[in-house]
């Protein structure tokens, strides 16, 4: 039987989105426009595109799998993530704002290759190298929960799913530009936070409230606590916990760009106000969301990532339950809108412009924009079709791999003098290549932290070498 209920929900939710974009749209009549906005949006705009490029369905899903597992204890991740962006918006996004629009920058390799003079154009070149990899790997992650949503709510196959769900991205994608998603991200992170913070304290009840879920936690012998004990092993465990994913948020273009298109720098406090308050509230909902399933399923779950799914499913009417599923479609498309455009305008940037076609005009090139918005998604889809990972595991390789490529040459481009463009090409292939093969090593160690150190190391001596060598010429 064909689920109508489902339907119509998801169906009104699209359709709430596409009315959302037509009031928003403005015809793009150059790339910055479609790439930045213009630098014209408002501190709530950029504030809730900020953050909801950030969470994904790995909110949704992947995280709460992981408090499902591990218990309280695992929430260091989120206590990592939500300092690290704040330190995002403290040390990167004046400067970056202010520096950006100094060289006339629409993308970061824009940015990189005039902070650092590099005629040669290989800033660009290895940056767009290690964007696409590790973004098209993101997207894939996206891709795959759409996949496992529709799968759910539809009885269809993830594959078909998968198909769906990029049918409905890549038309409004397509049309819309910077400022139209950033309206758009506006309303679903608005969305989403309201069903995430609202659907565990509804079901709280029906697992015995927190007397419930702390004899869960008992049973299955996982932390109460953050800090269990003050053994070196459990500190440790916290270190790598708090830096393995915090630290990713200094190399996210996705996020990063949001901060380039505010309307005034002056703007940037309050907008992380609201931005870090909305993260705080997300998290700890998504913290809850592990807990309570852990109460609500207690014989187990065959797949964890699930857990936000069916417990919405057995516990609302079809219909509503259906639409507060619709939060996963927000975070989803929320995040792959946005990487996707970045990722399209880096290819249109960095490779069509800065090789083919140098002399290019504005409406060509956001028409070309287009064109890559399809042929990445087109691969991501591809490599979803065939991948076997968890949305967890897809978006923590994702991650450190672009965390460790641009994070430590963001720090240095914007703070310190003495860094040249030979450090900026080793940071983005030694940071790349370490997140891109350190996983073969098997280690308890997130690939980030070397990535992310080295790459800084790779800069501060391949800089300092190059200028000794040209101090004795």
């Amino acid at each position: 039987m064909f689920p109508v209920s489902e339907f119509i929900s998801v169906a009104t939710y699209v359709m709430i989105l596409l009315v959302i974009g037509f009031w928003s749209y403005r015809g793009h009549k150059t790339a910055s426009d479609f790439i930045i906005g213009g630098r014209s949006l408002n501190l709530y705009l950029t504030a809730f595109s900020a953050h909801a490029s950030d969470m994904s369905s790995w909110l949704f899903m992947g995280f709460p799998a992981a408090i499902y597992a591990g218990g309280v204890f695992k929430a260091w991740f989120a206590i990592g993530l939500t300092f690290f962006m704040f330190l995002n918006w403290i040390i990167v996004a004046p400067r970056l704002r202010k520096q950006t629009e100094k060289y006339d920058s629409l993308t970061l390799s824009s940015f990189f290759e005039s902070q650092f003079q590099d005629p040669r154009g290989l800033i660009r070149i290895f940056t767009a190298l290690m964007s696409f990899l590790f973004y098209t790997v993101y997207i894939c992650a996206g891709i795959v929960g759409l996949g496992l949503l529709l799968e759910t709510l539809f009885d269809i196959p993830s594959t078909i799913g998968m198909v769906i769900g990029i049918f409905m991205i890549i038309p409004y994608l397509c049309i819309a530009g910077y400022t139209t998603l950033a309206w758009l991200d506006l309303f679903q992170a608005l969305f989403l936070m309201i069903v995430i913070v609202a659907v565990p304290l509804i079901i709280l009840p029906k697992v015995g409230s927190f007397a419930g879920v702390s004899a869960s936690l008992d049973k299955h012998g996982l932390s109460k606590s953050l800090v269990p004990d003050l053994k070196p092993g459990t500190l440790w465990k916290i270190s790598i916990s708090f830096f393995g994913w915090g630290l990713g948020y200094f190399g996210q273009p996705h996020i990063i760009t949001k901060f380039m298109g505010i309307r005034k720098v002056k703007e940037i406090r309050k907008s992380m106000f609201v931005g870090v308050s909305w993260q705080i509230i997300t998290m700890t909902a998504a913290t809850f969301i592990g807990l309570v399933a852990l109460a609500y399923f207690q014989n187990g779950m065959e797949n964890p990532e699930l857990a936000f799914v069916l417990m919405v499913k057995n516990s609302f009417p079809l219909i509503v339950g259906s639409f507060i599923l619709c939060a996963i479609l927000a975070a989803t498309m929320s995040t792959m809108d946005s990487q996707i455009l970045v990722l399209a305008s880096i290819l249109t940037e960095d490779f069509y412009k800065k090789i083919f076609r140098k002399s290019a005009r504005s409406k060509e090139l956001v028409w070309i924009s287009r064109l890559f918005v399809l042929i990445v998604t087109s691969l991501a889809f591809l490599i979803a079709f065939f991948t076997k990972g968890t949305i967890y595991s897809i978006v923590f390789y994702a991650w450190t791999g672009l965390g460790s490529s641009f994070g430590p040459l963001i720090l240095f481009s914007l703070y310190s003098k003495r860094a040249n463009r030979h450090g900026a090409w080793a940071g983005i292939l030694v940071g790349g290549c370490i997140a891109l093969f350190w996983p073969l090593l098997k280690t308890d160690v997130s690939s980030l932290i070397p990535g992310f150190l080295l790459g800084s190391l790779a800069i501060w001596i391949f800089s300092k070498r190059r200028c000794r060598a040209s101090q004795r010429s």
